[in-house]
């Protein structure tokens, strides 16, 4: 079953969506403002978002920058912002349509269908990644390491699934404060350095000279397979 993420601060548009997607067989999920938006899409992994543009904590374009550091899951935007350059923005972040309040809601099904069938779903990263002596499932959030499993915390899944999901890439710190911890933490590099030395004790076999949890001194951060 499909699953969509509507984001979106008004009560009765989310409302109103949502009955009419699980009437036609849609999983639902739903998020009230941008952050909310990023942490979801993380965890539950959407099939397709609508979004709003006029969010309360930040713009929809920056959630849509946000997906798409890690993410082609397509997103129709859903706005009353009527004007060329709000569009062209918002395609310019990511957006794969775009469709102005009031809206119809057979024409917003209409563009679901569209979009799902001409964008391919997210698939890139195998379930399993292995790191070291541990296979650690994305699917199921585990990590198996000599018969025993490893606890991380919901913010170590967050980071370490970035890292995994774009394996070789070159990921900043700004990018991963912004993506894991929210906007409002673009400078607390600290978290990064605290959040990597846990992850490394508990997957490197020698955590002080990582293999695969790579720092890249002033510019960010690698997974290295």
């Amino acid at each position: 079953m499909t699953r969509v993420l509507v984001v979106d601060d008004e009560p009765q548009i989310v409302r109103a969506l949502s009955i009419n997607l699980r009437a036609r067989h849609y999983d639902v999920d739903a998020a009230p403002d941008g952050a909310t938006a990023l942490h979801q899409a993380t965890r539950h992994r959407p099939d397709l978002i609508v979004l709003d543009l006029g969010l309360p904590d930040m713009e929809g374009t920056e959630v849509i920058r946000g997906l798409r550091g890690w993410t082609t899951v397509p997103i129709i935007v859903l706005s009353g912002r009527v004007g060329s350059t709000d569009k062209v923005d918002a395609l310019d972040a990511g957006a794969d349509d775009y469709v102005t309040k009031p809206f119809g809601v057979d024409e917003l099904l209409a563009r679901i269908r569209a979009v799902t069938r001409r964008v391919q779903p997210p698939g890139e990263t195998p379930s399993i990644v292995t790191i070291g002596p541990y296979a650690i499932d994305l699917a199921d959030r585990t990590v198996i390491g000599s018969g025993t499993e490893v606890r991380l915390s919901p913010t170590e899944w967050q980071l370490l699934e970035h890292l995994l999901r774009h394996p070789g890439k070159l990921l900043s710190q700004q990018a991963l404060l912004h993506d894991v911890w929210g906007p409002q933490y673009s400078t607390e590099t600290n978290y990064l350095r605290q959040y990597m030395a846990r992850l490394r004790r508990k997957l490197e076999p020698d955590p002080s000279h990582p293999r695969h949890l790579i720092t890249e001194p002033g510019m960010g951060y690698r997974f290295r397979p």
